[in-house]
């Protein structure tokens, strides 16, 4: 984790929570880690072009890997230096060409390079990081492309899927995991059929081997709000069309598998497991929010959370997030946190809150939560057979089977979310309340059936008094 205090930049180990190391670096206006964590990048505000503003750190040693100069920080030419996932591939743009490096050896500058006029944006491939995806804009009359080149030992100049298109003024470049499909949303400022005021937006697809390179049969007209692979790689899902938005999960051929509905929707999230989407209509939108389950494909429930500035599942896949942050929000910051099927978990608010993330951790951590409801729907009790009347036999305790004990360690003990309300007690008066019997009742005392030894004596005590009245009136008559 990295923090920033005025020009100190430190790095924390979020299991220990302690600090690893220190880079003193002014003038910082952005810092992000590597995929592995062995390197740091920081942006500096340039003074000059011989002022090398851009850095790669090593996290072991605090030593300086890497220099160059960056004019300008955009979201698209940031962070410089792109890592797969692995960090077996680093890359950087520069005019007219992607440069490579060695992951191992920055000293070394580039080794190798990839020639691509025009190219004004990549996105790298995430693992194995073997594909490198190059937009290049629309020029002088030329349609913008998309370009996909093999990288690492097989650099090849030749693309090896392509697709171009007219009325492109950006691109949204999204891989899946294994690196085989690549989703491309085209946006264009001008939306020239004069049905919206932000443009228009169209969402393509291609494959490493060629098998698809064209557009995503939608089956609504409007923009793409969002789109987002799941983390097998296998599905995607997209949200899409004038309001009330579409939401469609499609298969690796571009073949609808689910449909999600319409509604109020510009947001989609996959959990890292993926059996649950939670699918959602954020920023000017109310904030409804609809959770799914994939594998049974049926929805789990409904609710809301407005302003929300931020959101996203927990590393296993059972809570969703959603945070209202500063400065995109002064006002009502705080954190929600929802079960899968959307009841309320958690809430806290803040004055301020400007950023809230999950603490990072590996999905084969977490089981799954199917494996567990089938693990305890497989329990099986050894019934115990009641003894009949004079037997001196115990009652035998039903004891479970070996794969329930085997579940049993595998799955950590919870505490129910609703626990079930507690019978009111019946109502009993003021004067009542401290009699013998009710106090017996309530601590524990003697059964109701019977009298302390006190109350037996008051008993009779009140007996002898009655007697004593009752023979002094009859001898008075």
């Amino acid at each position: 984790m990295v923090t920033k205090s005025d020009s100190v930049i430190s790095i924390f180990d979020c299991k220990t929570l302690t600090e690893i190391r220190s880079f003193d670096v002014p003038n910082v206006l952005a810092a992000v880690i590597s995929p592995c964590g062995t390197y740091l990048q920081t942006f500096q505000k340039c003074s000059s072009p011989q002022h090398k503003n851009v850095v790669l750190w090593k996290i072991e040693n605090g030593e300086s890997a890497y220099q160059l100069f960056q004019k300008n920080m955009t979201k698209v030419t940031w962070p410089s230096v792109h890592f797969s996932s692995d960090e077996t591939v680093a890359c950087r743009l520069a005019t007219n060409e992607i440069q490579f490096f060695d992951p191992r050896d920055f000293s070394k500058g580039f080794v190798n390079r990839l020639r691509v006029p025009g190219v004004a944006a990549l996105e790298l491939s995430k693992a194995p990081g073997s594909y490198v995806a190059a937009f290049v804009p629309e020029s002088k009359g030329m349609p913008a492309s998309v370009q996909i080149y093999a990288c690492g030992k097989d650099l090849q100049s030749q693309p090896v899927a392509r697709r171009s298109f007219f009325r492109c003024s950006t691109v949204q470049l999204s891989w899946n995991s294994g690196s085989t499909g690549l989703l491309v949303v085209v946006q264009s400022d001008v939306d020239k059929t004069n049905q919206s005021y932000y443009g228009e937006s169209k969402l393509n697809y291609l494959t490493t081997d060629g098998a698809h390179e064209g557009l995503v049969p939608l089956r609504k007209e409007g923009p793409i709000h969002d789109v987002q692979w799941s983390y097998s790689g296998k599905e995607f899902a997209v949200v899409y069309g004038f309001m009330p938005a579409m939401a469609t999960v499609f298969d690796k051929k571009c073949n609808p598998l689910l449909e999600l509905g319409t509604g109020p929707y510009n947001t989609i999230r996959w959990n890292p497991l993926g059996n649950f989407i939670c699918l959602a209509g954020f920023g000017n939108l109310p904030g409804d929010m609809a959770f799914w389950d994939y594998r049974e494909k049926k929805q789990l429930g409904t609710t809301r959370a407005e302003l929300s500035v931020t959101s996203e599942w927990s590393p296993d896949g059972r809570y969703f997030m959603t945070a209202t942050t500063a400065p995109r929000l002064q006002v009502d910051n705080g954190v929600k946190v929802f079960h899968h099927n959307g009841s309320l978990y958690f809430k806290k608010m803040f004055d301020r809150l400007y950023q809230v993330d999950w603490k990072p951790e590996s999905v084969e951590k977490f089981g799954d939560i199917e494996d567990l409801v089938k693990a305890v729907g497989s329990v099986k009790i050894d019934e115990a057979k009641v003894p009949g009347k004079g037997s001196k036999a115990t009652q035998a305790v039903p004891k479970p089977t070996q794969a329930v004990s085997k579940a049993a360690q595998a799955v950590p003990k919870a505490t129910p979310a609703n626990p079930p309300a507690v019978k009111p007690a019946a109502y009993r008066p003021p004067h009542a309340k401290a009699a013998a019997v009710v106090q017996a009742e309530l601590f524990g005392g003697s059964p109701s059936g019977e009298l302390s030894k006190n109350a037996l004596k008051n008993k009779k005590k009140r007996e002898k008094k009655k007697q004593a009245e009752a023979a002094s009136a009859a001898g008075g008559s």
